[in-house]
C-alpha cells in the first residue's frame, strides 16, 4: 500500500515532522526512514543536550522565531511525558571591556526576539550565580535549560508508531525516483510526498531527488571533555562566552548535563568523515568530497587564523584548557577528562559563507531541509509542525 508520506531521516528533527503529521492528520499513512539501527543516533544525541532559548540568533530569522517558540513547546513536551529536563539558565559571561558593547547587543537581540528576565549583572552579581566565574559583567538568560534528547527521541518514536505510523530502522534510502503516483524510495517503497530530514547526508538525498543544491554539507566534528567530578562544583549550570562576531562558531562553553556532570566544549574542526565522531575516522568520499568543494577553501582563507587555532586547540590540551581559563581562571589542565564528539552538519555556500538559517526547498512533492542547525533539537516540535503546515497544503492541492 502507498504510502502518503515518506520521512527520510530519522532525528529529531525528522521524526518532530511525522508526530505533527499524525497528530493532526491520523489518517495519513507516514514512514520515517532511518538508515541506522536507532532513530536519533547523530545529531540528535551527539550535541550538548541545552535547550537554547533564541539569544544568539538575528532577529526576524526563522531560527530566533522556532527557539524562542520551540523551549517552549519543548519544555510543555517534556512535562507531558516525563522527561528529564531543567531550566536552570544561561550566564553569558564578558571577559574583557571590549566584549561589552556585544553583551548589551546580545541583551537587545534576545529582548527583540521574545526572550523573558534577561538581565545584565554586575561581576559581583554574576559570581553570585556562579562563584567561580571572572567577568567585568553577564548577562543572565534565565529562559535556557538542559534535556535528555535521547529520551524526546524515544519518545517520539512511540508517539508516532502508537498513531499508526511507521519508524523503519537499519533502512538507508539509496534511490529516489519519481512515478506518476508520487515517487519511489528504494526498491520496495512508493509515497505520494517525501520529507528530506537527513541531516549530515541532506544534499545527498536531494541530489538523488533531482535537485541541484545551492549548498554542501561540510562536517565539522566538536570535541568536548568533562570535568572530573569532584571539580564539577566549578560550574552551576551553564556558562557561554560573548561571541566574536569575526568567527563563524560561538567558542567553548560550560554546560551542566542532565544526566550529571559539567561539559566543556566544543571545538569546531573540519571532520573527514560526516560521521566522524574520531580524529582517525575517514571516509574517502567524504573527505574528497569536502576537499575538491570550492566554498570549503574560501572559508578556510576567509578564517585562515580560526581554522588553524581550532586545529591546534583540538590536539592540544593545554591550549583547550587555557580558552577555557578565561571563563573560569581556576580551571587547571588536570580537571579534564575526555568527553564526546558530535558532528555538525555545517551547510556552505560555494563562495565559503556558511548557511545561517534554517534551509528549506520546496516542490509539489518534496521538502527538503538542507540546512537546520542549532537550535533545531530544542525547536523539533514546532520546525515539525511548520513542515507539517507545508506537506498539507502540498498534499490537498
Amino acid at each position: 500500500m502507498q504510502n502518503d508520506v515518506a520521512v527520510i531521516g530519522g532525528g529529531l528533527v525528522g521524526l518532530g515532522t511525522a508526530h505533527a503529521l499524525l497528530r493532526c492528520h491520523p489518517r495519513l499513512r507516514v514512514v520515517v526512514l532511518e538508515k541506522e539501527p536507532a532513530p536519533g543516533a547523530h545529531q540528535s544525541t551527539h550535541n550538548s543536550g541545552v535547550l537554547h532559548a533564541g539569544l544568539h540568533y538575528a532577529s526576524g530569522s526563522a531560527k530566533a522565531r522556532l527557539a524562542v517558540s520551540g523551549i517552549r513547546a519543548m519544555t510543555a513536551f517534556c512535562h507531558e511525558h516525563g522527561i528529564a529536563h531543567e531550566i536552570c539558565g544561561n550566564l553569558v559571561v564578558a571577559v574583557t571591556p571590549d566584549e561589552i558593547p556585544r553583551l548589551r547587543a546580545l541583551h537587545e537581540r534576545g529582548t527583540a526576539n521574545g526572550l523573558r528576565g534577561l538581565e545584565l549583572l554586575s561581576p559581583e552579581r554574576a559570581q553570585a550565580v556562579e562563584p567561580h566565574v571572572r567577568c567585568v559583567a553577564a548577562l543572565c538568560v534565565p529562559e535556557e535549560g538542559i534535556v535528555d534528547f535521547a529520551a524526546v527521541v524515544s519518545t517520539l518514536r512511540r508517539l508516532i508508531e502508537h498513531a499508526g505510523g511507521e519508524v523503519r530502522t537499519s533502512t538507508a534510502v539509496r534511490s529516489l525516483a519519481r512515478t506518476p503516483a508520487g515517487w519511489r524510495v528504494g526498491s520496495g517503497l512508493t509515497a505520494r510526498f517525501i520529507v528530506n530530514c537527513a541531516g549530515l547526508h541532506a544534499d545527498r538525498v536531494a541530489t538523488m531527488a533531482g535537485e541541484r543544491p545551492t549548498c554542501r554539507v561540510v562536517p565539522f566534528r566538536g570535541e568536548y571533555y568533562v570535568l572530573r567530578p569532584e571539580r564539577a562544583g566549578l560550574v552551576r549550570n551553564l556558562v557561554y562566552p560573548v561571541p566574536d562576531p569575526a568567527f563563524p562558531f560561538l567558542g567553548l562553553h560550560f554546560t551542566r548535563m542532565i544526566s550529571g556532570g559539567i561539559e566543556c566544549g566544543p571545538n569546531a574542526v573540519l571532520a573527514l568523515a560526516r560521521e566522524g565522531y574520531r580524529r582517525t575516522t575517514v571516509s574517502a568520499r567524504d573527505a574528497i568530497e569536502a576537499l575538491a568543494f570550492p566554498g570549503l577553501w574560501r572559508f578556510l582563507a576567509r578564517y585562515p587564523r580560526m581554522a588553524w587555532f581550532e586545529v591546534a586547540r583540538s590536539l592540544s590540551k593545554p591550549l583547550f584548557t587555557r580558552s577555557l581559563r578565561r571563563l573560569i581562571p581556576e580551571l587547571r589542565e588536570g580537571d579534564l577528562l575526555p568527553g564526546g564528539t558530535g558532528v555538525r552538519a555545517q551547510a556552505m555556500r560555494p563562495d565559503g559563507t556558511l548557511v545561517e538559517d534554517f534551509l528549506f526547498v520546496e516542490r509539489k512533492d518534496a521538502l527538503h531541509v538542507l540546512n537546520a542547525p542549532s537550535p533545531a533539537a530544542t525547536a523539533c516540535l514546532v520546525i515539525g509542525e511548520e513542515i507539517a503546515r507545508k506537506v498539507e497544503l502540498a498534499l490537498s492541492a
